[in-house]
């Protein structure tokens, strides 16, 4: 990944603005990147702006790691208590890393003990990959799985549970606020799953098996369906961008959705919301995206080809959407 001396200066200059010097063979360029990470299959990605570049995920070995210049990946976080790894956030405010971890069968320390059981949150220090704590939420009886997790400016993280039908609220010293279930997160499949905190105060989450897009009060606990001209079938995640627009990343894994990315805008409050047309995606089943100085980067970490027992694939790819 070859740093392009055009992006040089306002790389730099962003850097310093923010307290930060990075040096250039540390920028992450502008474009398309496939990544050689053998038999990785990330599923979750971040922006880290504390390295100008991304962090990945992996559910094949419940770790993280930071995407170097070089088109290879470097861990950050390895964790022998997590099986797989899902969504991931930054809290740069607080020098903090956020992991959704659980064990779906196929991570490779995945086991009858773990196995739809295992469900967390991963606090980790961004800087050097410690561990700070382990947040168990696999609360009650029955089958869990953490999935996704976002985080607000105060540093309260919002994850949900796409096998429990739980969307929890956890604050910086890793205590359980708040919990909201709801009859419509039940569904046929994988339940809850992206996840986003709104900036006027509420919580945005979509259902992976029917579609359906919540709006969530996490105070009252109030749950409300957003108005949509036609279901995110296969909705996995959501970034929220600047402008107030929901970047949704659907996909066929397992779902009848369309491996593709929209864009949903709302001129009332989130109580309805428009859509563009689906941009198909290629090379894959995309699961989610992260916001970025350079634009929107969606992952496809091939868990297509992980899910029917193929662990050969070396590669993932991160690909700008508009």
């Amino acid at each position: 990944m070859r740093f392009r001396n055009r992006l040089a200066l306002p790389l730099l200059l962003a850097a310093a603005i923010g307290g930060l010097v990075v040096p250039p063979a540390q920028a992450h360029p502008a474009q398309d990147v496939e990544v050689t990470a053998p038999s990785l299959y990330p599923e979750g990605v971040a922006w880290d702006p504390t390295r100008q570049t991304y962090l990945v995920g992996s559910v094949r070995f419940g770790t993280v790691a930071v995407v170097q210049h070089d088109k290879t990946v470097r861990t950050l976080v390895s964790d022998p208590a997590m099986v797989s790894t899902f969504g991931i956030t930054v809290d740069a405010a607080r020098g903090r890393l956020l992991v959704t971890y659980a064990d779906l069968g196929l991570g490779e320390r995945s086991g009858p003990a773990t196995t739809n059981r295992q469900s967390g949150l991963g606090i980790f220090d961004l800087r050097t990959g410690q561990r700070i704590s382990l947040v168990d939420l696999a609360e009650g009886a029955g089958e869990h799985a953490a999935n996704d997790v976002a985080v607000d400016a105060r540093g309260n993280a919002y994850v949900t549970d796409t096998v429990g039908d739980t969307l929890f609220r956890v604050d910086p010293r890793g205590r359980i606020t708040a919990r909201v279930t709801h009859p419509d997160f039940a569904a046929p499949g994988f339940g809850l799953n992206g996840v986003v905190w709104h900036p006027d105060g509420f919580v945005l989450t979509v259902i992976y098996s029917t579609g359906k897009l919540f709006k969530v009060d996490m105070n009252s606990g109030r749950v409300d369906a957003v108005t949509l001209d036609q279901p995110l079938l296969g909705g996995d995640g959501l970034v929220l961008r600047r402008d107030g627009s929901l970047v949704s990343v659907t996909n066929n894994l397992g779902a009848p959705g369309v491996n593709g990315v929209r864009v949903l805008t709302s001129g009332d409050h989130w109580h309805t919301a428009r859509q563009s047309p689906v941009t198909p995606w290629p090379g894959g089943a995309p699961t989610t995206a992260a916001a970025s100085p350079f634009g929107t980067a969606v992952l496809t970490g091939h868990l297509e080809a992980l899910t029917t027992g193929d662990t050969s694939v070396r590669t993932f790819t991160l690909r700008r959407f508009r």
